[in-house]
């Protein structure tokens, strides 16, 4: 009886690099048999040698059920069911539950996932700044996509004016914390994440103890004071930063990575206060929070599988007027006094004075397009 069969990446060497095979066989024993009589040598990668019996660090799912919650080896299948061998990785990588393979499953088909990279996704941690618009859909993605840990900062209340584009908060929420509205809403789609909130300003003072403890930083601040913090203390902590930004019918989007330029590369100074208008005052067409914040959760999940080219030394510039995208090149600027050969700035600074205009208060810190 020809079934399907999922091959993880470290045994696809095994198959032709292939993610998922077709195997005969009335039971999950003889499924396995058959493997080994196409692919010599595959039974001895999961098998005891001891004992002949399965290998404690290896599980066999059916059907996302794992064979020793039915009948272990002997359990009997059926045409068109799907076989999963799935293997402990070293390096005390997460052990995916049934319910996680199943919840997975499009991303372990992947051959540039699979479950090594799934297990990256769940041991990886990402700070999002603001849970407003551009911080709504990277948020609900990377924890639809199973990031271990999602950090939030953010020091709004959901207002009405929200709804119209951030998607975390619904009318309910008017009133309460932003923090508190997207962890419910984050671990309501995924209960098995973590979601750690900081409601609170980001500032100098901060920024370093929160951005510790992440591996990758998610910038959505709609004030160029947050965005200047935000980069010097990720490139200082040598941390990736993927940026974000969006007013109107234009968005933009990039990423930084230490040593390969920042955001003072691109932008050297701020534009004078109010030269640029906030979303608050031009607004902001609410689909472009989730054409750029997908773009940022993309951005997020290929640093985190190492997959791709990222959108580093790159700016991609949109205008959903015309629904055209573009794509700038960045370059490191030499100059850079963060980045560059001779570096000026080694702590941070005092960025209200640096951008002419305070940080949001307390009210509106952290609040996002």
């Amino acid at each position: 009886m020809p079934v399907t069969v999922y091959i993880p990446t470290p045994f696809r060497h095994l198959v032709g690099n292939r993610a998922s095979v077709r195997a005969d066989g009335e039971t999950v024993d003889a499924i396995l048999a058959d493997l080994d009589t196409q692919f010599p040598g595959f039974r001895a990668q999961i098998v005891d040698a001891s004992t002949g019996d399965l290998a404690q660090h290896i599980n066999v799912y059916v059907n996302q059920v794992e064979i020793h919650d039915l009948e272990g080896p002997s359990t009997r299948l059926s045409s068109g069911d799907e076989v999963a061998v799935i293997p402990a990785l070293a390096g005390g990588a997460a052990v995916m539950t049934p319910e996680m393979v199943e919840r997975y499953s499009r991303h372990l088909i992947m051959p540039q996932v699979g479950s090594v990279g799934q297990r990256r996704i769940i041991e990886s941690s990402v700070l999002i700044i603001g849970a407003g618009g551009l911080g709504s859909p990277v948020a609900l993605y990377l924890a639809l996509a199973g990031v271990g840990k999602i950090g939030i900062v953010d020091f709004d209340a959901v207002d009405r004016s929200n709804l119209q584009r951030q998607i975390l908060h619904q009318t309910d929420d008017i009133g309460r914390p932003k923090v508190q509205s997207a962890k419910e809403t984050l671990l309501a789609h995924n209960p098995n994440i973590e979601v750690v909130t900081h409601e609170q300003p980001l500032t100098s003072d901060n920024a370093f103890e929160i951005f510790e403890g992440y591996n990758i930083i998610v910038n959505g601040a709609d004030n160029f004071a947050t965005r200047y913090l935000a980069n010097d203390a990720a490139y200082l902590l040598k941390k990736p930063l993927v940026d974000g930004s969006i007013l109107m019918f234009d968005g933009q989007a990039t990423v930084y990575l230490p040593g390969k330029g920042c955001y003072r590369c691109l932008y050297p100074a701020p534009p004078p206060p109010g030269m640029v208008p906030s979303c608050a005052e031009a607004g902001v067409l609410g689909a472009m929070c989730a054409t750029i914040g997908s773009i940022q959760a993309t951005e997020v999940l290929k640093l985190v599988l190492e997959i791709g080219e990222p959108l580093v030394n790159r700016l991609l510039l949109y205008d959903a007027l015309t629904l055209e995208f573009r794509t700038v090149k960045v370059r490191r600027d030499p100059e850079c006094p963060l980045c560059g050969d001779n570096p000026t700035i080694s702590e941070l600074i005092d960025y209200e004075a640096f951008c002419g205009a305070p940080l949001p208060s307390a009210e509106h810190a952290g609040s996002t397009a």
